[in-house]
């Protein structure tokens, strides 16, 4: 299965979805079978738009206001045996997976954690749990509105590839993001 992650699609009030940023979004999104959104959403009509291209999922960020059935505070998916948690402010560059599972995902034992809110992708795999922040399409690293990055998770049974995609480069605003990827089969991560 093919999920792409999305988070932190902050609009500005000018921008009205994100196909006035050019194709790259869209194109990513054509390539997957499912979404999940990181949170701070901003508005329900960005949940409308990437439901055209697959099924979303959202957790709600600190800044959704707003009410939507798609929106739960965590959110817990099983695909092919693999245990996905997610929610929007998890913070790991400065807590154990062991303190984000009792804060945020009690009761659970996830093989992969996605999380939003910093604006800075981010994908490691520490203590057997793959985490992973795509920062953002749009406002990467918070910097002006610009072209950011997505995150993709290819799930099997006995494999994961999960990696960031820089979706390219805004005239004059040079994207910020670092590319990367792992590759975790039967637990253990391949060299790269």
């Amino acid at each position: 299965m093919r999920i792409g992650l999305i988070s932190d699609t902050h609009l500005p009030s000018l921008i009205h979805s994100l196909d006035e940023l050019g194709p790259e979004i869209s194109n990513f999104l054509e390539t997957v079978e499912l979404v999940l959104h990181g949170g701070d959403i901003t508005r329900p009509s960005v949940l409308d738009w990437i439901e055209q291209f697959a099924p979303v999922q959202a957790v709600r960020g600190n800044h959704d206001v707003f009410d939507d059935p798609r929106l739960e505070q965590t959110l817990s998916l099983d695909i092919h045996g693999h245990s996905i948690a997610m929610a929007h402010d998890l913070r790991p560059e400065s807590r154990t997976i062991s303190e984000i599972i009792e804060r945020d995902f009690r009761e659970l034992q996830p093989d992969i954690i996605i999380g939003g809110d910093t604006h800075v992708e981010r994908l490691e795999y520490r203590d057997n749990v793959l985490l992973i922040n795509s920062g953002s399409p749009n406002l990467l690293h918070h910097k002006e509105t610009r072209l950011g990055t997505v995150g993709l998770l290819e799930i099997e049974k006995e494999r994961i590839f999960a990696e960031i995609i820089i979706l390219g480069e805004t005239p004059n605003a040079p994207n910020p993001g670092k590319a990367s990827s792992l590759e975790i089969v039967n637990g253990k991560i391949l060299d790269q």
